[in-house]
């Protein structure tokens, strides 16, 4: 890679929701009872995880509260919900998530974890740690649906080092920035497919 990578965006995280929309778009008519990937979770059921792990960050940024997470509970998806209404609920989280991204001052701060302590962090975090949610878990359903699915390096480059601090796996750094953020994450890198 050529000089240093920028941070990681709102508009990055809105990048990586366009690319889960294209993949499940794409798999719709398929099985989402399948496993995601590596995971014992099914794609319908990762699916329904992905749409509440990009919105209730939002909902924690939004709150600015620092000492615990609001008191929402979580955002279900309806039982009888077809996979374009899963898309449907996809599209919303991204586009709320975005928005609070883009519309929260720079030196706001919010509760980002809970565990083991609170820990509080600026916008930024919050767009990397969304963004490393959907992108990670959108290679689950890609996998389990048996979709293509090779983000752009350069939006991986700055993921991986948005999310240096995030609690994760040690790994080995390559060249291939998808390949370690799917490292960082427990998955498999491609070449181990």
């Amino acid at each position: 890679m050529q000089g240093e990578p920028g941070p990681f965006t709102p508009d990055d995280f809105r990048v990586v929701g366009e690319l889960a929309l294209a993949t499940w778009q794409a798999g719709a008519d398929r099985d989402w009872s399948v496993p995601a990937g590596t995971l014992e979770w099914s794609c319908r059921y990762t699916a329904e995880h992905v749409v509440d792990s990009a919105l209730a960050p939002a909902f924690f940024l939004a709150s600015r509260r620092v000492h615990a997470y609001p008191s929402f509970e979580d955002f279900r998806i309806s039982t009888d919900a077809t996979i374009a209404d899963l898309i449907d609920c996809l599209r919303t989280s991204v586009n709320v998530a975005h928005a609070v991204l883009v519309v929260t001052p720079p030196d706001a701060r919010a509760i980002i974890r809970r565990r083991p302590v609170p820990q509080t962090a600026p916008a930024p975090a919050f767009a990397a740690r969304c963004g490393l949610e959907l992108i990670l878990h959108n290679a689950d359903i890609a996998a389990g649906l048996d979709i293509a699915f090779d983000p752009p390096r350069d939006l991986c480059e700055r993921l991986y080092l948005a999310t240096i601090d995030f609690p994760r796996e040690e790994i080995e750094r390559t060249d291939d920035s998808w390949s370690d953020l799917l490292a960082i994450g427990g998955r498999p890198r491609p070449s181990e497919r």
